[in-house]
């Protein structure tokens, strides 16, 4: 196999889903269609911009993200997730206009991930200052996203802020990435008060 393409497989089988086969298919199809390969590597070359926003942590090009720059999102209500990218999952079910904010992960005794290595001073902070009426989680249904929320409740609830977490119509044990949006919708509308 020539040396391009060889570093091409190889770079592809190294991101997450993508397989031997799949890493064949996309570098036999970019070989093919040498306009779709430059849309790629435009595409790529530009996400060194990307940073986090410092007032949510979610993906930003530019200071404050689209989201916390928005005057008409709800500034009472904060939706607190793991990771940025389900942010993105939350928004394409049109059923939340509040903010966010991304703790980035969860509690994990066997990672050796504790409360103090996510953002959640910044969380407490966040709802001291800004206002905050309802607090919602939206963490994975399994053991590490339920430690993250009692640690959560047991921080903002001396705060007076109402804490709901979203129903769990995303199958447990599932990361939030692989609900669609409908189960995601209905789990955001059927949240229940902790």
């Amino acid at each position: 196999m020539i040396p391009p393409l060889a570093e091409l497989l190889a770079a592809l089988t190294r991101l997450p889903g993508i397989g031997r086969r799949s890493a064949e298919r996309i570098a036999f199809f970019l070989v093919a269609k040498p306009e779709e390969a430059k849309r790629l590597s435009e595409a790529l070359t530009g996400l060194p911009r990307i940073g986090r926003c410092p007032r949510c942590g979610s993906f930003s090009a530019e200071g404050l993200c689209p989201i916390c720059r928005d005057p008409g999102r709800d500034p009472t209500t904060i939706c607190v997730v793991a990771r940025p990218w389900e942010v993105e999952h939350l928004e394409r079910t049109g059923e939340y206009r509040g903010l966010y904010h991304v703790l980035g992960g969860l509690i994990s005794p066997s990672s050796h991930v504790g409360p103090e290595d996510l953002h959640m001073a910044q969380l407490a902070e966040r709802v001291k200052n800004e206002g905050t009426r309802e607090v919602i989680l939206a963490l994975e249904p399994k053991l590490e996203g339920d430690l993250t929320a009692m640690h959560i409740l047991r921080l903002l609830k001396p705060l007076g802020v109402q804490v709901s977490q979203i129903a769990h119509g995303v199958p447990v044990g599932r990361d939030l990435e692989s609900a669609d949006e409908l189960t995601l919708g209905r789990a955001l509308k059927g949240r229940t008060t902790l």
